[in-house]
């Protein structure tokens, strides 16, 4: 059975993650959502994607309470998962991710492979890795400051913090910021604008303005997943994710 659904409007498609309330993220989600794209991408009648969710948050990362669909190799699936992080990130048609509630950790990383985000006040992007004691991954190294700036990204990812849709809006994080319950339409509204373009410009300009950001994606994932290999292995990460199960303040001494 899918976790997604796929549907279109004219020129443009609607990929909708099935999962509520949380969306929680694995590899299978992950490829169903890459495969989709890839379809979509050999599809001429697409111009513009729109990545959304079921429920009351976009994507609330991986589910560690049971393995998230990790296991026990998480190092191997991680690995597999990355890889077809990296297929989202190859797409060559522009998509806009409709976020509502929480994007955390690898929701995060989700959001951020999309080349728009439309948000409202009260959603929340959670940078919450060095909180849960590890490295952060799916390309965030590069996405995150390509979106926001170096100092706005390395602020959020070394404080494990978050941004609500104000403040994202004003570093860049979140491209509109629109009422309540309306991301999805405002979405689907912006990605029939773009689609009104003459789509092989539209593939064009964006291919260079992205310049080498796939090239540095695909390197940066294994640099990124290395670290989190090395950091999953410690005391503080098995505290991390500890105490955000329990729901309390982790206590982290370095080892």
């Amino acid at each position: 059975m899918s976790d997604i659904t796929l549907t279109t409007d004219g020129h443009v498609a609607t990929i909708e993650i099935a999962r509520p309330p949380h969306n929680y993220f694995d590899e299978a989600l992950i490829t169903e959502i890459a495969d989709a794209l890839a379809g979509l991408d050999a599809d001429a009648r697409c111009r513009a994607v729109v990545l959304c969710s079921q429920g009351k948050n976009f994507c609330a990362g991986a589910n560690f309470g049971d393995g998230g669909g990790f296991g026990n190799d998480r190092v191997a699936v991680s690995e597999r998962l990355y890889r077809q992080a990296m297929r989202i990130l190859d797409t060559s048609k522009p998509v806009i991710a409709a976020v509502q509630g929480a994007a955390v950790g690898g929701g995060l990383g989700l959001a951020c492979a999309a080349d728009f985000r439309v948000a409202d006040a009260g959603t929340r992007f959670t940078a919450n890795f060095a909180r849960l004691g590890f490295h952060h991954g799916f390309a965030l190294s590069v996405t995150l400051p390509a979106i926001v700036g170096q100092q706005p990204a390395m602020a959020l990812l070394l404080s494990g913090g978050s941004v609500k849709g104000e403040e994202a809006a004003r570093i860049g994080l979140a491209d509109r910021l629109v009422a309540p319950g309306t991301q999805r339409a405002a979405a689907q509204e912006w990605a029939a604008e773009l689609a009104e373009a003459a789509p092989l410009a539209v593939q064009s300009i964006r291919r260079t303005l992205r310049g080498d950001l796939p090239r540095r994606a695909r390197a940066v994932l294994e640099h990124e997943l290395a670290e989190q290999a090395r950091l999953w292995a410690t005391a503080d990460a098995g505290e991390g994710i500890a105490a955000s199960l329990e729901r309390r303040q982790p206590k982290f001494t370095g080892a």
